[in-house]
């Protein structure tokens, strides 16, 4: 995974398929738990699907940064596939979402 501290206080996430989703959620929760100041936006461009564990990082990771740290989450690049299972399983509710790269760092720059 790519994941670059954009400024001081945003961090920019790219994520793969699994295995690699597991792997790079990781990277971020590591990031978020030693630095709780970031906002953190994550690009989904190079997921293309979801399963029931890489939902439980999610909300572990939503957790962590919103309720815990009191910080911004959101998602960009979402495919529609990957959208899908966040309407179905209506955790779409809990997340933000942005179209891409620049809207959501400007969006956290807010």
């Amino acid at each position: 995974m790519s994941m670059e501290l954009w400024s001081e206080t945003v961090v920019l996430g790219e994520l793969g398929d699994d295995p690699q989703f597991t792997d790079d959620l990781n990277a971020v929760l590591e990031q978020c738990s030693t630095t709780p100041t970031v906002d953190v936006l994550l690009n989904f461009a190079g997921v293309s699907y979801l399963n029931s564990s890489n939902i439980a990082k999610l909300l572990k990771l939503r957790k962590l940064i919103v309720v815990t740290n009191q910080r911004k989450l959101k998602f960009c690049n979402v495919n529609r596939h990957v959208w899908g299972v966040f309407l179905v399983t209506g955790i779409d509710k809990l997340f933000d979402f942005v179209d891409d790269v620049p809207t959501g760092l400007a969006s956290l720059q807010i």
